[in-house]
């Protein structure tokens, strides 16, 4: 299932328990999309003075302490914390009367965790990446037992008002951060190489790398709109004994389709590590 920012419906109130770059984008990104009316509509809470003056300078409510977002929050409360302090702040959560749908980016943190620590509550695990913080995240979620249709339209809503947000089973919130969650580093790595590319064949590192960026910006989009499988758009390039096909041939000479899967693989395989599945497991299992 594709859901993006064309999918979205009016929320009453948010609450973001953590105020930082992520949530902050998350915030903006429901008052561009107009999913909420007012900017007070929002609450959140930090322990980083900075974080909560920005928040305030945009008319968000803001709180030292987490009780207040869990009181106004109506539709959703989504934990924008650390992992080591989730169960603090789930109890926090668990202290007030709340019909809230609970949502936590925190990474690595497992729905059973969350529903241990939040008995009877309706909670959605998430995964968002960097690029939320321009608009363009690719975000996979789960829900939680007890989560409903419901929850599944407000999660569509926050999270495709800052790109995409993909439903998974959350065995494969793994390879999400995987190939997502880590994937912009390695889209960066290939920009980089690409931009050194151009500077070895005489062009200035200003233009080779805004070039290179726009490159992929641009063929991501057709990969996006066109619907088309990857290999037929690189076909659409690749004229007989052309310039295009030379260089692929190049690539696939360095390995560049397997060592994409490797890093792929090895980034859901430290995340299933990270997660405390055994070795075992991962090998057996998850074929890892």
């Amino acid at each position: 299932h594709q859901y993006t920012t064309k999918e979205f419906k009016m929320l009453a109130s948010v609450g973001f328990i953590g105020s930082g770059m992520m949530a902050s984008a998350l915030m903006d990104g429901l008052m561009a999309n107009k999913a909420i009316t007012d900017p007070s509509s929002i609450t959140c809470s930090d322990i980083f003075p900075p974080s909560l003056e920005r928040a305030a300078a945009k008319g968000y409510k803001t709180s030292s302490s987490n009780d207040k977002v869990i009181q106004n929050a109506k539709s959703a409360i989504i934990l924008a914390v650390k992992p080591n302090i989730i169960s603090k702040v789930c109890g926090d959560v668990i202290k007030e009367d709340s019909d809230a749908v609970i949502i936590s980016i925190a990474a690595g943190v497992t729905l059973d965790t969350l529903e241990r620590h939040l008995p009877g509550r309706r909670v959605v695990r998430v995964m968002p990446n960097t690029p939320c913080l321009v608009g363009e995240a690719a975000s996979g979620f789960a829900l939680g037992k007890l989560a409903d249709v419901h929850d599944r339209e407000i999660v569509k809503t926050i999270f495709g008002s800052v790109g995409l947000a993909m439903e998974v089973k959350e065995e494969l919130l793994n390879a999400v951060t995987g190939l997502s969650g880590s994937g912009p580093a390695y889209v960066f790595q290939f920009i980089e190489a690409l931009s050194d590319g151009g500077v070895r064949a005489g062009l200035p590192r200003d233009v080779a790398t805004t070039l290179a960026a726009q490159t992929v910006k641009g063929a991501a989009e057709m990969v996006l709109q066109t619907g088309k499988h990857p290999g037929l758009l690189k076909d659409g390039v690749t004229s007989p004994g052309g310039t295009t096909i030379a260089g692929v041939e190049a690539l696939e000479k360095g390995g560049f389709r397997a060592t994409t899967i490797s890093a792929v693989k090895a980034a859901t395989k430290r995340s299933m590590q990270l997660g405390g599945i055994s070795s075992e497991d991962i090998e057996n299992k998850y074929n890892l």
